[in-house]
């Protein structure tokens, strides 16, 4: 127990150490990079005088409108380069993912849904016509139906048959033949 104890104090003290190593060394970046932002700054950018007169500001500010919108347009054209190679980058990617054959089909699920909901999910809000199917369907009296059953049972030949055959229709065609 005694060189565990050791050993965790030493570890905790080992990782005290590391820690403020790394507090200073963060401490070390950032003044660094202060510096280096005011050299920049210094460099780039001059003190600005301002002038006395109207004439020597208005011209001051043309000069600042035309660096303004120069910087302005070549911001716009880096942008639309990145977009192209992303664009680029990204139907590449596509074509070589095609190429490879291996992409997997996703799980596809069984959805019951009806012909409103499905219409109401693509279109939204717009779909407000009610897809009924059965209220276009046509509707059958029942008269008709009992005047083609009564035409069929007149003109079903198969009933015909089965009377006449076997004994009892031969007796049938007896009797009525006398």
């Amino acid at each position: 127990q005694k060189k565990r104890r050791a050993a965790t104090a030493r570890r905790q003290h080992l990782k005290s150490a590391m820690l403020q190593l790394a507090a200073t060394e963060i401490e070390k970046e950032a003044a660094a990079k202060e510096v280096e932002k005011q050299n920049y700054l210094a460099e780039h950018c001059p003190p600005l005088s301002l002038p006395g007169s109207m004439q020597e500001l208005q011209e001051l500010c043309k000069k600042l409108h035309a660096k303004i919108d120069s910087v302005d347009e070549e911001r716009y054209d880096t942008e639309v380069k990145l977009q192209k190679t992303t664009k680029e980058l990204e139907d590449l990617s596509q074509k070589l993912f095609d190429l490879r054959g291996k992409f997997k089909r996703p799980p596809l699920r069984r959805v019951r849904m009806s012909a409103d909901a499905m219409l109401r999910a693509l279109l939204g809000s717009k779909h407000k016509v009610c897809m009924d199917l059965r209220a276009n369907l046509k509707q059958v009296k029942k008269e008709d139906t009992e005047k083609e059953k009564d035409l069929r049972d007149v003109g079903d030949w198969r009933k015909n048959i089965e009377e006449k055959s076997g004994m009892e229709g031969r007796k049938k065609m007896f009797e009525a033949g006398e």
